[in-house]
């Protein structure tokens, strides 16, 4: 889970956000302010990563972005 401050979405909180995405695939992040200030701040998340916005409870919103293929090769054998 990513914790966005009352200071806002910063580059540092949205390259969390990112890693985490890469991680994770899916990933809940809890955001501050009033209802239309979360929707804004969700929908900017899911622009600026490419991710879906997949829910939207309360101060908690879950992301979606599918992983990456893997860089790393297993041989078969």
């Amino acid at each position: 889970m990513v914790l966005v401050g009352a200071a806002g979405l910063h580059e540092a909180v949205l390259a969390e956000i990112d890693a985490a995405l890469a991680h994770h695939e899916l990933i809940k992040v809890r955001l501050p302010g009033h209802r239309a200030a979360r929707e804004a701040l969700a929908a900017d998340i899911a622009g600026r990563c490419g991710a879906a916005l997949v829910q939207a409870i309360g101060r908690m919103a879950v992301f979606y972005r599918p992983a990456e293929p893997p860089v790393l090769r297993l041989p078969r054998g």
